[in-house]
């Protein structure tokens, strides 16, 4: 079935496996991932209908597939979102690279447990790696040094700005008063308030640490992930924010390549083997050999001589399919472009070569009939021609043509010399003699003679019409 597996084939195969493990990582925690599956349990059912013969069942599937994408789009917009932000390899270049190390870590965590202890509510936002302003809404700009006193401040009951959250970055208060995406996660507890589901919500979108302090309760947690930690002591608050925010930096480098090929092995095989299977369907069917009739063009052709003939104009091209997916050569518009660059007066055998053909990927061609072209070129030539009205009609009785005086009244012509031989004028195009009045200037498109004559210079004629009136 595979006679053989190219070296695109396994970097294929490669690439997908990454990208597919790397989709994984992100949303195995979230609810994306259970709506991926089931978009994948659909795609299942729809190839086994199909080839059950099921016709109504696949017919369903196979127009619901048609707006999968859209709704992909739709329900993945923030995931899709921040997986593009993840991918992206400059994102390290220009983006922050601010850190935790510049708070006292330890006096921010006595401050919200004091918070706490006086049953103040309060919402408290670590940026990380991943920019927050597209969720935060209406906040109110601070940009001030993080100080305990600042912070209960702004959080103590009646003062302005404590009904929202508070942006932390870089060891600064940037904003404060801010609003947060809600969570909808259906799993979080009902006795949890609006405070709880806009901090879970936020994580849910992006790497950012939130700690919150619940007014009713007295209790401090910690959002992360999407996910809701609570916290007893300030200790336990100040050592897993120095952990969060201020990871040691030779933490990537002890990791070895070992470890980081083998760690999570299970699920790597799993997707490596889904990758696998997912490229064996889809080049399983592969297309056989389709016989099509493609036009030639040319190009480069020098500038002393000039193409008269092409032997033939068309020829029959052998292509084979890789796989079944790809749309049929049949109904697509592929030529043949013949580079002309070598091409000398009199007749000349051009091999027509599989790099002449721009094919889609997967599609190759495996024979040409015929496999050459003749084509036959002579020595350009240069020619001053006359330039001759046409007229149709005649004119009204009481009237009688005196001249027609044409401007230009030569153009230079140029082509075969065996076709420029033939010819001593040009005509222009057809002056109705029946509707000119007296002494009426016109504009005419000057005719080139033959097809392979370019007449160079102005493209019209200004022709003069005078006539005498009996």
């Amino acid at each position: 079935m595979f006679p053989y597996i190219r070296p695109q084939d396994i970097a294929d195969i490669v690439i997908m496996s990454f990208l597919v493990y790397q989709l994984y990582r992100w949303f195995k925690n979230t609810k994306a991932l259970q709506v991926v599956i089931g978009l994948g349990f659909l795609g299942i059912l729809y190839v086994i209908t199909k080839n059950l013969g099921l016709l109504m069942t696949s017919w369903i599937l196979q127009e619901l597939g048609t707006v999968l994408f859209v709704l992909i789009i739709v329900i993945f917009q923030t995931e899709i979102r921040q997986a593009l932000y993840k991918i992206s390899l400059l994102r390290n270049l220009f983006g922050r690279q601010g850190n935790g190390s510049r708070l006292d870590l330890m006096e921010l965590a006595t401050t919200v447990f004091a918070l706490a202890a006086e049953r103040t509510g309060a919402i408290i936002v670590f940026q990380r790696k991943e920019p927050l302003d597209e969720y935060l809404l209406h906040g109110v700009p601070i940009d001030g040094l993080f100080s305990a006193q600042l912070l209960a401040s702004i959080f103590k009951d009646g003062t302005p700005l404590h009904d929202g959250a508070v942006v932390v970055r870089d060891g600064r208060i940037v904003q404060a008063s801010c609003h947060l995406p809600l969570s909808i996660n259906p799993d979080l507890p009902q006795y949890y308030g609006t405070r709880h589901r806009a901090g879970v919500g936020l994580t849910e979108r992006s790497d950012a640490v939130v700690a919150i302090v619940s007014e009713e309760r007295g209790e401090v947690s910690l959002a992360l992930s999407g996910r809701l930690l609570k916290v007893g002591t300030p200790e336990q608050l100040s050592e897993q924010l120095h952990e969060l925010l201020a990871p040691p930096p030779q933490e990537e480098v002890k990791i070895s390549l070992r470890r980081r090929l083998f760690s999570n092995i299970w699920p790597k095989l799993t997707i490596i083997l889904l990758v696998i299977a997912s490229w064996l369907i889809i080049t399983a069917k592969q297309g056989g050999i389709i016989t099509v009739s493609v036009p030639l063009k040319f190009h480069n052709l020098p500038d002393d001589v000039t193409l008269v003939k092409t032997s033939p104009e068309e020829v029959e091209v052998q292509l084979k399919v890789i796989s079944s997916l790809i749309p049929s050569p049949k109904k697509l518009d592929i030529t043949a472009d013949v580079d002309l660059g070598k091409v000398r007066e009199g007749g000349n055998l051009l091999a027509i070569k599989g790099d002449d053909f721009r094919l889609p990927p997967g599609v190759t061609v495996t024979g040409v009939t015929p496999s050459v072209v003749k084509v036959t070129a002579e020595k350009k030539m240069r020619k001053v021609m006359r330039v001759k009205v046409k007229t149709v009609g005649r004119l009204p009785e009481n009237q009688r043509l005196r001249r027609l005086k044409v401007d230009p009244h030569v153009v230079t012509a140029e082509g075969p010399e065996h076709l420029l031989a033939q010819f001593d004028s040009v005509d222009t195009e057809a002056v109705d003699l029946s509707t000119v009045r007296p002494n009426e200037k016109v504009e005419k498109r000057i005719l080139s003679p033959a097809p392979q004559i370019k007449v160079l210079g102005e493209a019209t004629a200004r022709i003069r019409v005078v006539v005498s009136v009996q």
